[in-house]
């Protein structure tokens, strides 16, 4: 059976110039990089290159910091509840605004704050185009607010947001602005010194780098209260042997991220448009998101008469075809769309929407596939469920 992989927001392939980088740091360079002795400092090499890799990527100042962490799951949770130790339990504001459609890791880090602590947290709605735009944000942003925490492109959608403007915003009250920008490292240019957020997240499993190694940016003259405390590693901020081998691999996957972009936004973002353009001519289906507005890899596509699990069902076993219809984060509810609630569509319409994200690594004659496979299927599985509510009002017009 062909196997073809667009679950691309969810994790990616490592690329494997990235494992070549890693493995030398499993057996042959092994030592603790803050130790003193030779086998430290061979080690300690690969982590001060991963470190300005990083930096050249999102165009950090030598100034501003950037911390290794495990993914941006521990860095989102650790910029959240840092600013409420820092500005709403030892401070004087009592506020964070963040948004309805959120990576899990925010939305979940706010509500525990506002159940556990009683922080006041505002969660923002999406327009129709499914974004939140900044005036919305001015609405509610009060002098009390301490963090405004907005995504960079969502993970469903790839809508990307208007961050600048909103960190504008945000820093017009004096609030510090977090943007999680896992869907868009490797997609979009991010230059922290041009859209001035105070801090990003990042994981390098979003763009071919290895699971389990993220980095949160932190603008200078910012500091967080320490989620890890221990020994004296990255600065103090984050206690912790480095895990060598994968701060070295987010590295060489950010850098070649980064020099990937303009395919991103050639052939991928064809490719793309080609499986949007074939799958539309569906009936009674759309696209979530200007094309133009999103990242250039992502459809969210809502269908009637198609049940999410059936459909994933016949797309993984009967055509080798990976997809989702959502986060992998909150894939246990099957039928649960945040994104598609938040802008009134999925009564609308849609009984489930299903998400195709491409890689770099995606091809034509993939490509062509899968368009062929997706409409066998939304076919199988329509007609599937037109006989049974023909079954279903026999049965209750013979009751009558």
């Amino acid at each position: 059976m062909k196997r073809v992989y667009l679950d691309n927001n969810a994790t990616t392939k490592v690329d494997e110039s990235v494992v070549e980088a890693m493995l030398p740091y499993f057996t042959e360079m092994y030592g603790n990089p803050n130790s003193l002795h030779k086998f430290g400092s061979e080690t300690h090499k690969g982590v001060a290159k991963a470190i300005d890799q990083v930096y050249s990527a999102i165009n950090a100042s030598d100034d501003d910091d950037v911390v290794f962490t495990s993914c941006a799951t521990e860095s989102n949770n650790w910029v959240i509840k840092s600013v409420w130790l820092d500005a709403i339990k030892n401070g004087e504001r009592d506020h964070i605004i963040t948004t309805d459609v959120e990576h899990p890791a925010t939305l979940s880090a706010c509500k525990f704050l506002e159940s556990e602590f009683g922080v006041r947290v505002t969660y923002l709605p999406v327009n129709s185009k499914g974004v939140v735009e900044a005036h919305t944000v001015k609405d509610f942003i009060t002098k009390k607010t301490a963090l405004v925490s907005v995504m960079m492109a969502n993970n469903e959608t790839g809508v990307i947001f208007p961050i600048k403007e909103i960190a504008e915003v945000a820093h017009q009250y004096g609030a510090m602005f977090h943007t999680d920008a896992v869907q868009a490292i490797g997609k979009l240019p991010v230059d922290v010194q041009d859209l001035n957020v105070d801090f990003l997240s990042m994981s390098a499993h979003k763009f071919h780098g290895p699971k389990g190694v993220g980095a949160l940016y932190m603008k200078s003259g910012i500091k967080l209260s320490p989620l890890l405390h221990g020994g004296s590693q990255m600065g103090g901020l984050r206690s912790g042997t480095l895990n060598t081998p994968y701060i070295v691999g987010m590295g060489k996957a950010i850098e070649l991220a980064v020099n990937g972009i303009p395919k991103m936004n050639s052939e991928i973002r064809r490719l793309r448009d080609k499986m949007e353009d074939a799958l539309l001519e569906l009936p009674d289906t759309f696209v979530v998101g200007d094309r133009d507005s999103r990242t250039p890899n992502t459809i969210l596509i809502s269908i009637r008469g198609v049940e999410g699990e059936g459909m994933l069902w016949d797309l993984d076993k009967k055509f080798g075809i990976a997809a989702a219809t959502g986060s992998a984060c909150a894939s246990e509810d099957l039928e649960a769309n945040p994104v598609l609630e938040a802008i009134g569509a999925e009564a609308d319409l849609a009984h489930t929407a299903i998400r195709l994200s491409l890689s770099r690594y995606t091809t034509e004659d993939e490509v062509d596939y899968v368009i062929e496979k997706f409409k066998e299927a939304v076919s199988r599985l329509r007609a599937i469920s037109s006989s049974y509510s023909t079954v279903k009002a026999q049965n209750i017009a013979k009751t009558h």
